[in-house]
Formats: C-alpha cells, sequence, structure tokens
C-alpha cells in the first residue's frame, strides 16, 4: 500500500513586535542548558552531549537549588524536555552528522523515574555515513495531547519537519507529517494546551536568533498551521530551549557562548 506525504512549505511569516528582553545569567554547571521545563516555582534543565545524565533544577533569579543524576539512563546527546501531567520526556535525539543508530527519548515518571524508552528511526535514512549538511537531527520535543511531536533540526534545507510518536514505550518509525519553512535550524518547542499554542526557537548560520508562534495549533490542522516568526535581538548566543508562561511571555536559555556565561531570558512579546 502506497504511503502518502503532505509536503506544506509555510514560509514564516516575519512580524513587526516589540521583544523585551530581561537576562539573567546561569551558573557554568548548566552552561550547556539544551531543554526547557517547570516543576512548581523551579526550572529544570540539562544539558546535551557534554554532561552526564542528569537534570538541574534553578529559579527565577538563575540559582541553582538541586540536580538529579541518572545511573541508568545514557546522555549521548539530549536536547529537549517535555512534560505532561503524569511524565517527563526527555530527547536524546541530537545527531549532528547523522551517523546515530540510537535515538530515543527516555519517559519519566513524575518522581523522575525511569519508566520506559521510546526508539525512534527515520524512515527515509538509509545510510548512516557521517554528513555534515543532513536532515536526520531533532533537537525541538513537545508534548500534544496523547502524542509528543519532533521538529527537526534540518541543516540540508533550514526546513523544519514534524513528527508524530506516540507517548508509550516502543520502536517507531518516523515520517514528517508537515514541513515547516523555518528558514533556521530549530532548537527548542514548546506547546500549552489551554492556549492550543505551540512556540519554536531556531538560528541561522550567521548567528541570528528567531522565536516562532504557532498559534491554534490543533485547531488548524497541519494543513493551516500559521507560522509567524520574530527576530530575538541578542548576540552572541545559541538559543537552545523555551517554556511558555503566557500568551505573550516566554522563558528561553541560551548556551554559553563565546567564553561568556549561560542564560535565562525573559521574552516579553507585544505585537504591533
Amino acid at each position: 500500500m502506497m504511503r502518502y506525504v503532505l509536503i506544506l512549505l509555510l514560509f514564516p511569516i516575519t512580524v513587526v513586535a516589540q521583544l523585551k528582553l530581561t537576562s539573567i545569567p546561569l551558573p557554568k554547571e548548566i552552561e550547556e542548558t539544551s531543554g526547557l521545563e517547570r516543576r512548581g516555582d523551579l526550572f529544570i534543565t540539562h544539558n546535551d552531549s557534554g554532561d552526564d545524565p542528569r537534570i538541574y533544577f534553578f529559579t527565577e533569579e538563575g540559582s541553582l537549588v538541586k540536580s538529579i543524576a541518572f545511573y541508568t539512563l545514557k546522555n549521548k546527546d539530549w536536547e529537549d524536555i517535555a512534560a505532561d501531567e503524569d511524565h517527563y520526556y526527555i530527547a536524546d535525539t541530537g545527531n549532528n552528522y547523522a551517523t546515530r543508530e540510537n535515538l530515543r527519548i527516555y519517559i519519566l515518571d513524575s518522581e523522575f523515574n525511569h519508566e520506559g524508552t521510546i526508539k525512534i528511526k527515520y524512515a527515509a535514512q538509509t545510510t548512516f555515513s557521517k554528513e555534515s549538511l543532513n536532515e536526520y537531527d531533532a533537537e525541538a520535543l513537545a508534548v500534544v495531547g496523547d502524542e509528543l511531536v519532533l521538529f527537526s533540526k534540518n541543516r540540508k534545507t533550514l526546513q523544519s519537519a514534524l513528527y508524530r510518536i506516540p507517548k508509550t514505550p516502543g520502536e517507531y518509525t518516523l515520517r514528517p507529517e508537515t514541513f515547516l519553512a523555518t528558514n533556521a535550524l530549530v532548537t527548542a518547542a514548546d506547546y500549552n494546551p489551554a492556549l492550543d499554542l505551540m512556540v519554536l526557537t531556531g538560528y541561522t548560520f550567521i548567528g541570528d536568533q528567531f522565536f516562532y508562534t504557532l498559534k491554534d495549533f490543533v485547531k488548524l490542522g497541519w494543513e493551516h498551521l500559521d507560522l509567524k516568526r520574530y527576530l530575538i535581538p541578542v548576540k552572541p548566543a545559541q538559543i537552545e530551549a523555551v517554556k511558555i508562561d503566557t500568551a505573550s511571555r516566554f522563558w528561553i536559555t541560551s548556551e554559553s557562548e563565546e567564553k561568556g556565561t549561560p542564560r535565562l531570558f525573559l521574552l516579553e512579546l507585544n505585537e504591533e
């Protein structure tokens, strides 16, 4: 049976908006912050491939409170964390050179115990030789209802493929539902069901940082997604994580760049 894949190129509308950024330095222990979630009044983050399998808790003021190490998990390249009411999902999906054959998403319960593993591979990938400009890297994960949604970091076309994954342990072969013409390398995602709002972050090869909104994400469906983007006026930076606060307030984190410090930003959006 032949399978048809919807290929929908949604070119981003660059919106004229006022972006207010409040910058808060973060401790060096999380200099490669790559994901962001909330647990009460605290943020949760993790480093990517430069750290042990560990999550960190810090305040809105940037103070590190505690960390939790996982002795049965591996951190090959942790790139994002997402959550629903009962679970956390850690995306060990970084794949810079398209060489990995062990892509996975760890499922943790509400007390951060390992509950299961989701193993994934891409249907279109047939070789695993080193390739710098490839389409099989992914750093942005969000929970949408009963599924996970993964956005690719596509160095080949700068279009982000959207993949849907069940939230249950198993092995899954991924095929894109649609493509977003983000014209950037997508690094993070978050979805708020009450607002029906998906947000993304990304950057270009020359270091421009972008924030994206997809309003009415579920309501509109894949065929009519409303992609808008905003230039984040900060350099040097590499925005790697995002968390929705309200419809106009968002938290983002940046890795340390050029011997700087990692940073937490409060991004306040005022569209004109």
